[in-house]
């Protein structure tokens, strides 16, 4: 299969996720879009929603039936909400395809944790422990020997590239970190909500689900494992106005004395050969239009003498490198192909 044309099937394909997933994958050598299913609009063309998919070579969106997937994909990737995925993907492994989800359903593997942070009942617990964790640079090579991928929130994937080599090296106290991190409108979805219409967001810069959201756990699930031995943070998130975009402003304490030059090398060397990563010459910091509709994440550093502690700055596109970029990443991983297969965007600027 690994050089042979492999079919996709998208659920959830009218929300954000799932579109972007179908703008990328158009791009991709190794892969066609064969099914496009939303349960609340099967039978229209999807365009009739988003006229910029006017030429994809799917016209109109199926139902949700198993069977039918089955017959017309290799791969699926679940584009859908919380509490949906755990439902769909033992169906779909079950008959023998290969699940790419983007929900939270599989990410945390406590029951209890996921129980509490979710407001849901969480997955079967074998299934959960089936799905490998697809932070690409970080799990690579779990993720290509798996079949079931669970892909990481937006806002985790942003703040775990740029803690992760610090923390692993032992060069921040990891009790120490503090992650302030804003997010662009869409990643609140496409869904009317209150809190991202114009009048409410325009011109506006607010804080929310503070010291509540669900990107927590799942943060501290991998910092905990990076550092070996249990990691809180502080984690609060606002909503900025603008489209796209993630960036996470982190602090943390030194455990001794460093250079913005040390930090530079140590990530350079720990995400060498990870294209996606770019690692900032030091005094330099990233902005988010610099990664805007790319799978990219920047980062960059810099030491406080003063204090004793430690800035990193991180930015992605929230609906790429956090949702449907990375979710091609792992496909890539997953087949064996190179990462950066249909991925290599350009950002676009300004």
């Amino acid at each position: 299969m690994n050089s042979a044309l492999i079919r996709a099937a998208i659920v959830g394909s009218t929300g954000y996720g799932g579109v972007e997933l179908i703008r990328l994958l158009q791009s991709h050598p190794k892969v066609t879009v064969t099914s496009v299913i939303s349960s609340s609009t099967a039978g229209a063309p999807i365009a009739e929603g988003f006229p910029h998919l006017t030429e994809i070579r799917t016209d109109l969106l199926d139902g949700l039936d198993v069977d039918l997937i089955r017959g017309k994909a290799d791969v699926v990737f679940l584009a859908t909400p919380h509490g949906v995925s755990m439902k769909l993907a033992p169906e779909f492994l079950a008959a023998g395809l290969k699940v790419i989800d983007l929900s939270g359903d599989f990410r945390l593997k406590s029951g209890e944790v996921y129980r509490q942070w979710y407001k849901h009942e969480p997955a079967d617990q074998e299934l959960v422990e089936r799905a490998v964790y697809g932070l690409s640079e970080v799990y690579g090579e779990q993720v290509a020997k798996s079949d079931f991928i669970s892909n990481p929130g937006c806002f985790t994937t942003t703040s775990l590239l740029g803690l992760y080599p610090a923390v692993k090296a032992g060069w921040i106290d990891p009790n120490s970190i503090i992650i302030d991190a804003k997010s662009g409108v869409s990643g609140a979805g496409r869904g009317l909500n209150l809190s991202s219409h114009y009048s409410e967001i325009n011109e506006n810069f607010k804080a929310y689900k503070i010291n509540r959201h669900q990107h927590t756990p799942e943060i501290e699930q991998v910092l905990t494992e990076a550092a070996g031995r249990p990691v809180v943070t502080t984690f609060t998130t606002h909503l900025v106005p603008m489209t796209r975009g993630i960036m996470a402003t982190m602090y943390a304490s030194l455990t001794e004395k460093r250079s913005d030059a040390d930090f530079v090398e140590l990530y350079r060397q720990f995400y060498e050969g990870r294209k996606f990563v770019r690692v900032r010459p030091a005094g330099h910091w990233p902005a988010t239009k610099e990664v805007y509709g790319t799978n990219y994440c920047d980062i960059g550093f810099s030491v406080d003498e003063r204090t004793g502690r430690l800035t990193i700055i991180s930015v992605t596109d929230n609906l790429v490198k956090g949702a449907a970029g990375q979710a091609i990443q792992n496909l890539n991983l997953l087949m064996n192909w190179d990462e950066t297969l249909g991925l290599q965007f350009t950002p676009v600027y300004p």
